[in-house]
């Protein structure tokens, strides 16, 4: 028996009639044609998710602060630091900040909070801290200052570097979220993890967050 609707028919009853049917056919049909003709309608799906980078990636170069967590390196040896400068140039995109500083969670929050605060910045990107050690203050620092959290982030860097390191990986606290409309990363300071999570992860949707944050604006 058909659903009942107003008036005492039924939804069988009225499909039956011809030129009902013709009206939902139709519907139908153009409703498919909106969705083929524009992904970007269809944000759920693999042709959505490419359609909205396309868009992301109109939004030109991108600002980058990057904030090295270490007691002990310098400029001059700060390899994982060097790689992300590089590596953000590479990418069409510009380094605005670089600092060095001490794994103090107050100069930490101090760093990043200024980074936030500059007009230049869309992206910070930490690194180092984010291991266990009584010194790795780089996971409490970066969340207090989150207004959102983007925990895919850490969930995709963890399953990447297990594939690398194995079971290890679980020890890393990289995490990741939303600030005064910048995107903040917090990675190791291991080079390799550095890298990993810049050409697996960061850098291919660093346009894709920016865009998303500030479609609306």
């Amino acid at each position: 028996m058909g659903t009942a609707v107003p008036g005492g028919g039924s939804v069988l009853m009225l499909l039956a009639d011809p030129l009902v049917k013709q009206s939902v056919q139709k519907t139908a049909h153009r409703d498919a044609s909106t969705m083929t003709e524009n992904p970007a309608n269809q944000p759920d799906t693999l042709e959505g998710h490419a359609a909205h980078a396309q868009q992301a990636s109109r939004t030109g170069a991108l600002g980058f602060a990057v904030i090295t967590l270490s007691d002990t390196r310098t400029e001059e040896t700060d390899k994982s630091g060097k790689y992300l400068k590089e590596a953000i140039a590479a990418a069409g995109h510009q380094v605005v900040r670089y600092r060095i500083v001490k794994d103090e969670p107050s100069e930490v929050a101090a760093i990043v909070q200024s980074a936030l605060e500059d007009s230049d910045v869309a992206v910070i990107i930490t690194n180092g801290g984010t291991g266990i050690a009584a010194r790795d203050t780089a996971f409490e620092s970066v969340m207090q200052l989150l207004e959102k959290r983007l925990d895919g982030f850490g969930e995709l860097f963890r399953m990447l570097s297990y594939q690398e390191i194995g079971a290890a990986a679980m020890l890393s606290r990289a995490v990741a979220g939303i600030a005064n409309g910048k995107v903040i990363f917090s990675l190791p300071g291991s080079t390799n993890a550095v890298r990993l999570g810049m050409e697996q992860l960061i850098l291919p949707q660093a346009g894709h967050l920016y865009y998303e944050l500030h479609k609306h604006d």
